[in-house]
């Protein structure tokens, strides 16, 4: 499970994209709130970018949470 972090992304130029750009963008970035059981290579608290094609949102504890796989996470920062 991870939480989106949902931080402003602007152009080398700086420009700032708009709402509508930015959910054109394959992929996001996101901090991990609990790795599951199977995950060796993730932390709780890793700061990771995933594919967003391949994730889902469900509501726990009335909070969005994005549910990815390990194998569609493409950077650990």
């Amino acid at each position: 499970m991870i939480r989106d972090i949902d931080e402003p992304v602007t152009t080398e130029f700086g420009l700032m994209l708009s709402g509508k750009d930015r959910e054109s963008m394959r992929y996001a970035k996101g901090k991990v709130l609990t790795p599951g059981t199977e995950v060796k290579n993730i932390a709780t608290g890793d700061v990771v970018y995933y594919d967003k094609r391949q994730a889902f949102t469900m509501i726990i504890n009335e909070d969005p949470v994005t549910i990815i796989q390990e194998r569609d996470i493409v950077v650990v920062e």
